[in-house]
């Protein structure tokens, strides 16, 4: 052994280097990798496990229900923190792992960093095929941990101990690399982990990260503030990569001195307070009408921070001026080229200092953000009535999406964080959220993951309590979602981790009902009355929550519900509240959405559907 080397199993030096990595953020010095999920089995229980507990004090390990469940935990946990710390998740080998694929996914689309550690078959292969095995007759060297090669930006299979050296700098780099953020993986053979190697202890020194600023090309600057001045009708579409930036002040600033209106995407809400003057609403298929009337007219979009997703650009329909001008700033190239625009390919907070100071005292048309602004004031008017107490958008005495929503926005403050992901809610979220605090609001649309609610909101409360941060965590989740992945209720409940969960329940998949309607087909197998079953039963969503440990409450109207949250605010942990709500009742959308629509049937609906469709595509900009 060399003189300062340290003998370790490979497990043990992978432990330790997670936690002597750590990460400035504004000037304060943080753990890189907050906590670990997970759920042990024999392909990581006995070296990774050993590991971990030696170094509990240092990097906390909790347990969760579900391997898939657990890792959207982390995932939302990285996005409440800004991606500025990471967790971990581990499982054994076999369905612990493949359990997983899932939330790599989500990770991988929303550009969320995710630290994926799997137990994996013996280099050796002198047991095989092992317990939880799967033979690739063609090809031994293959487990099913290659499944996570499809949705990971970073991808390795540790077989020699030494290869940590080499293996681990480049996936932190990746986990902090602004334009590549997403999850990496480490398949950990179980000879592997078990294997010592005499590591150099400078291995193990603490390391202080920081998440670069890009600077972007002088000459790319310049052609976009040419481009922008040259504009009557500029509109700024502002991403999610604004608040991973820490633009959101940068962009109210740049937004009020040129005048400029500014529409979110999905990922982008709660960049600007709800009543900001240069908010003119979210954008796109699920967003306002004021939004989606700027982008229409439009001739210059300044697209910040966000990889331009179809329930942004409406399909590409979103765009009806032919003299429409794209200027799209991102720190990843292949989302800043998209669709031939003027490139400007950096961080946003630096681009948009660089664009002003080219601007100079440039500004639009006055009249230009008077319109914005008279539109989204009548937008809001709409709003204010779907989401009010007494609505008369609703009907059979159930309450509609809007007026829970309306609910929960009444009761949340600037430091509560609402939170949801797949099915109708997204839409309804988007649409009528009124936003009181920066960077409160994860809807997660990139990968629309049902079953993301719940672990999600488990991971955003553990977030908020390590940072030290104020205020609830507000989860909104349809029947279909809490019953796909509910067990995190339980999670939070042994960790201590409060949040509070509102189920709506509208007794099946009701959107995906409603698109399957607006497309000219009949109901079938997504509400529970119109799927093949024997006899129907009324889940008690509540009774299910107690029995997790959770308090829990059924109401039926607004005005319980209103009171019921104020119940769910004062209590100690985590709160779950349920309410029947109609399942036909939507806040419908202005913009155009392309799903395929059958050229052949025999129904007359789905052909009349079909040429509806066809009429959409004529605004949808292809590519060029």
């Amino acid at each position: 052994m060399a003189r300062g080397d340290e003998t370790l199993t490979m497990a043990q030096a992978l432990v330790r280097y997670l936690v002597a990595q750590r990460i400035d953020i504004d000037g304060e010095e943080w753990p890189l990798f907050a906590a670990v999920f997970a759920i042990f089995g024999h392909g990581n229980v006995t070296c990774l496990g050993e590991a971990l507990y030696e170094q509990r004090d240092s990097l906390p390990t909790w347990r969760g229900q579900n391997e898939q469940s657990m890792a959207l935990a982390g995932v939302a946990y990285a996005k409440a923190r800004l991606r500025r710390q990471i967790c971990v998740a581990t499982s054994s080998a076999g369905p612990g792992a493949t359990n997983m694929v899932t939330a790599a996914a989500l990770a991988h689309a929303n550009r969320l960093p995710l630290l994926i550690l799997s137990g994996d078959t013996f280099t050796s292969r002198l047991p095989d095929p092992v317990l939880q095995q799967v033979e690739h007759f063609h090809n031994p060297a293959i487990s099913v941990n290659d499944a996570f090669r499809a949705v990971t930006r970073y991808w390795d299979r540790i077989t020699a101990p030494e290869q940590l050296l080499q293996s681990l700098p480049q996936m932190v780099e990746t986990l902090l690399d602004p334009a590549d953020c997403g999850p990496a993986f480490l398949g950990l053979p179980q000879d592997t982990q078990a294997r010592a190697y005499d590591y150099p202890a400078v291995f193990f020194e603490p390391q202080v990260h920081r998440i670069r600023r890009p600077r972007p090309d002088s000459d790319d600057l310049t052609g976009a503030a040419r481009m922008i001045a040259a504009a009557r009708q500029p509109l700024i579409i502002a991403g999610g990569g604004l608040h991973y930036s820490g633009a959101s002040a940068d962009l109210a600033a740049f937004a009020e001195r040129h005048g400029v209106p500014v529409v979110e995407t999905l990922a982008g809400r709660a960049l600007l307070p709800h009543d900001h003057p240069m908010n003119a609403g979210p954008i796109g298929p699920t967003g306002s009408q004021s939004a989606n009337a700027l982008a229409r007219e439009t001739d210059l979009v300044l697209a910040l921070g966000t990889r331009l997703q179809d329930f942004v650009t409406a399909s590409w329909s979103a765009f009806e001026n032919p003299g429409m001008r794209l200027v799209s700033v991102n720190t990843a190239r292949f989302d800043a080229a998209k669709h031939r625009a003027q490139a400007v390919i950096g961080d946003a907070k630096v681009a948009l200092a660089e664009i002003d100071s080219r601007l100079g005292d440039w500004t639009a048309p006055a009249n230009w953000a008077a319109k914005a602004q008279k539109l989204y004031g009548q937008w809001n008017t709409a709003l204010d009535e779907r989401t009010a107490e007494e609505s008369s958008g609703a009907t059979n005495s159930l309450p509609s999406y809007a007026q829970i929503i309306g609910a929960v926005n009444r009761t949340s403050g600037p430091e509560d964080r609402v939170l949801t992901a797949a099915g109708g809610m997204p839409a309804e979220l988007n649409t009528n959220w009124k936003a009181k605090g920066i960077a409160s609001v994860d809807i997660e649309f990139g990968f629309s993951c049902m079953g993301y609610e719940v672990a999600g909101g488990w991971g955003a409360a553990m977030a908020k309590a390590d940072a030290g941060e104020p205020g609830n965590t507000y989860v909104l989740v349809g029947d279909g979602s809490y019953l796909i992945m509910n067990s995190d209720i339980y999670s939070s409940v042994l960790t201590g981790h409060k949040m509070i969960v509102i189920i709506c329940d509208n007794q099946g998949f009701a959107v995906i009902n409603k698109l399957q309607n607006n497309s000219g087909n009949e109901s079938f197998n997504n509400l529970l009355e119109d799927c093949r079953i024997d006899s129907f039963v009324n889940v008690d969503f509540a009774g299910h929550a107690r029995a997790m440990g959770a308090a829990a409450e059924a109401v039926s109207s607004i005005s319980e519900l209103d009171a019921a949250l104020e119940r769910a605010k004062a209590a100690a942990g985590t709160y779950v509240i349920t309410v029947k709500v109609d399942r036909y009742v939507w806040t419908e959308g202005d913009a155009w959405w392309e799903v395929g629509i059958p050229e052949v049937s025999k129904r007359e609906g789905v052909r009349a559907a079909a040429r509806k469709w066809d009429e959409g595509r004529r605004h949808q900009r292809r590519g060029v």
